[in-house]
């Protein structure tokens, strides 16, 4: 079997609920519940020490793209992240795990939110297994530096797709 990511929310290419699509709070115009996806993985590869998961749209009308979520130091013994444990006030996330700052600027999970009319936006969610337990990053640490060290120490990263256009 080869390493996997999949969803109880979404399959791969479909639009992205509206429980998922960013809140009002956040002020882009998109009036969603900003609740971050179940995610599971299977098949890490052998040496697998910790996982990192990531979301990016690579069709944000920014010129760099646009992280919606980055977490890292998931413990290797963990296989799923349950829906909402994005938000970094529910307590949900391993006990290791770190949220660290998205393009919104802080942790935790931004939902989809693309410029109306825009065209359909993917929005890449990933998991990296590492050859390391924990990343030399902290929760303030920019999207470059940890695409940097997921780089690094990648054994195998996977990535599924979910869409949203408004």
């Amino acid at each position: 079997m080869s390493f996997r990511l999949t969803s109880k929310d979404f399959s791969e290419g479909e639009l992205l609920g509206q429980t998922h699509v960013l809140s009002a709070a956040y002020g882009f115009g998109c009036d969603g519940n900003n609740v971050s996806p179940q995610l599971s993985w299977h098949d890490a590869p052998e040496g697998t020490k910790s996982f990192a998961l990531t979301c990016f749209d690579p069709d944000a009308p920014t010129g760099s793209g646009f992280w919606h979520w980055l977490v890292v130091n998931i413990p290797a013994d963990v296989s799923a992240l349950p829906q909402g444990a994005g938000d970094p006030t529910a307590g949900i996330m391993p006990p290791a795990a770190l949220e660290t700052r998205t393009d919104f600027g802080a942790p935790g999970y931004g939902g989809p939110c693309s410029p109306p009319g825009s065209n359909m936006h993917r929005y890449v969610f990933s998991i990296h297994a590492l050859d390391v337990e924990s990343l030399p990053v902290t929760a303030d640490t920019s999207a470059a530096v940890v695409g940097f060290h997921l780089h690094q120490h990648a054994l195998a990263s996977v990535d599924l797709i979910g869409i949203f256009r408004r």
